[in-house]
C-alpha cells in the first residue's frame, strides 16, 4: 500500500468521523483501539466504533480538531485536539456541561483500505480536571 493510499483512507475516515457517519466500515475485523496508559481498549469493528462514539457522542458532544497528519505506507500519525462539552457520565463524573479542550495524538495502522489499530495518547488527568467541577451557574 502506498502512502497516498493510506492518506486517502485516512481522509475518508476523518470525513465520516466528523460527520458522525458509519466510520466503523473503515475498521478491519481485527482492529484494536486503545487509550495508551489506561485499560480502555476495544477489539473488533463494532466495539471500536462504540468506544469512539462513547467519547464523541455519549460522554461528550465532541469533535476532534485535526492538525498535522503524517502518512507512510503502513499507517498515519495525527496531532489533534479533543474539543467538546461534557454531556454524560465519564470516569464516574456526571455530566457537568463543562467545555473541554485537550490535545492528543493518534497513531493508526492501515492495511489495504482498513484501519487495523488505533492508539490514542491523551491526558485523561487533564480531561477529568476540565470536567471535574460543574459549570458555574448564576441565580436569576
Amino acid at each position: 500500500m502506498s502512502a497516498e493510499q493510506v492518506r486517502a483512507t485516512m481522509r475518508d475516515y476523518v470525513t465520516v468521523l466528523l460527520e458522525r457517519g458509519d466510520y466503523g466500515r473503515f475498521f478491519a475485523e481485527e482492529v484494536e483501539v486503545s487509550v495508551v496508559g489506561t485499560d480502555q481498549r476495544a477489539a473488533g469493528p463494532e466495539a471500536a466504533e462504540q468506544l469512539i462514539r462513547f467519547m464523541h457522542e455519549v460522554a461528550f458532544d465532541a469533535e476532534p480538531e485535526f492538525g498535522t497528519v503524517v502518512c507512510d505506507e503502513s499507517g498515519a500519525a495525527a496531532e489533534a485536539v479533543f474539543i467538546g462539552t461534557h454531556t454524560g457520565e465519564f470516569a464516574g463524573i456526571p455530566a457537568s456541561g463543562n467545555r473541554v479542550r485537550v490535545p492528543y495524538s493518534a497513531f493508526y495502522d492501515v492495511a489495504g483500505d482498513k484501519i487495523t489499530a488505533v492508539r490514542l495518547y491523551m491526558s485523561l488527568d487533564e480531561l477529568v480536571r476540565q470536567i471535574g467541577q460543574p459549570a458555574a451557574t448564576t441565580a436569576a
